[in-house]
């Protein structure tokens, strides 16, 4: 079965899954990132949370950048775009392409950003609440963080376990880790309420783990937009993955 679109970041080295404060991980999913182009719908969705949310007169920081696919649609979108990437090879694709990036957040000094975002990288995080603290001292007063995991404990699966993950999240606990880090929650929804089904299938099913890009492609197609439009009703309830927004005083 097709598991739903989700950037399934694999930085596990020798069976150890890296983290963003190490300067050098091995990054072995990049199979998985060249298969997500394919999700065009999601990640149109992603770059279009960033433009709305971002301040677009200030510097934006994509921590975890990976290939650069949504740091590129938000420069050709007229955004100033810097990138943190631990991955040697992945960040040498970036400054080819011409990004600023760096291996870690401190690198980059602090209070520089007007916008910060992270897409499906924390969940491979073991210390990330140390993670949003780093990208908040990131953000210049009245910046705002933009976060985007897999939700949900119970949809944990092979797929998970194979890419490195800790964890899934849950609302009340990714808002009160961004409270805690200082920041004041402006927006916490779920996202992708049919792909929680799917998701869930594919938990129950032991799925092995590998993406296929037609199958990303079919659902991006056939059943993102429709699980999209259920979103307006289950938002606060139930979702593949999770979105908050967070604002430095």
């Amino acid at each position: 079965m097709a598991i739903p679109p989700e950037d399934r970041r694999s930085d596990v080295a020798d069976g150890h899954p890296a983290t963003f404060d190490d300067p050098a991980p091995s990054y072995t999913g990049a199979a998985n990132l060249e298969a997500m182009e394919e999700a065009r719908n999601y990640n149109a969705l992603l770059t279009s949370i960033v433009y709305t949310h971002a301040d677009r007169a200030r510097p934006v920081l994509d921590f975890g950048a990976g290939n650069g696919t949504h740091a590129k649609h938000l420069r050709h979108m007229g955004l100033d775009v810097h990138c943190v990437e631990p991955d040697a090879a992945l960040r040498a694709g970036l400054k080819d392409s011409g990004f600023d990036a760096v291996a870690t957040v401190d690198a980059l000094g602090p209070g520089r950003f007007g916008t910060t975002y992270s897409f499906n990288v924390l969940e491979h995080i073991e210390e990330d609440l140390s993670a949003v603290r780093a990208l908040t001292a990131a953000l210049s007063h009245g910046g705002r963080m933009i976060l985007y995991v897999p939700a949900f404990q119970v949809l944990f699966s092979e797929m998970d376990r194979a890419v490195g993950h800790y964890r899934r999240y849950r609302r009340d606990q990714l808002t009160g880790m961004v409270e805690t880090a200082g920041l004041e929650v402006m927006a916490a929804e779920y996202v992708d309420s049919l792909g929680f089904l799917a998701a869930l299938m594919y938990r129950l099913i032991r799925g092995s783990g590998d993406l296929d890009p037609r199958a990303v492609g079919f659902y991006d197609r056939a059943v993102f937009p429709v699980s999209r439009l259920i979103d307006r009703f289950t938002a606060r309830t139930v979702g593949k993955n999770l979105l908050v927004v967070g604002r430095r005083d």
